[in-house]
């Protein structure tokens, strides 16, 4: 099995389970739902 440390790495139009997801190391903000993956928008910068 090949590590995935980068979100390029993964098929977007695949679908996941909670146990691979467990096994990424990258540190892009992705939520997994219904096994599709979803990327998050940053938080707003409130100053």
């Amino acid at each position: 099995m090949t590590t995935i440390t980068r979100l390029e790495q993964l098929d977007l139009s695949k679908s996941y389970t909670y146990a691979d997801y467990m096994t990424w190391q990258f540190n892009d903000a992705i939520e997994l739902i219904k096994g599709k993956i979803m990327l998050m928008s940053p938080a707003p910068n409130v100053e």
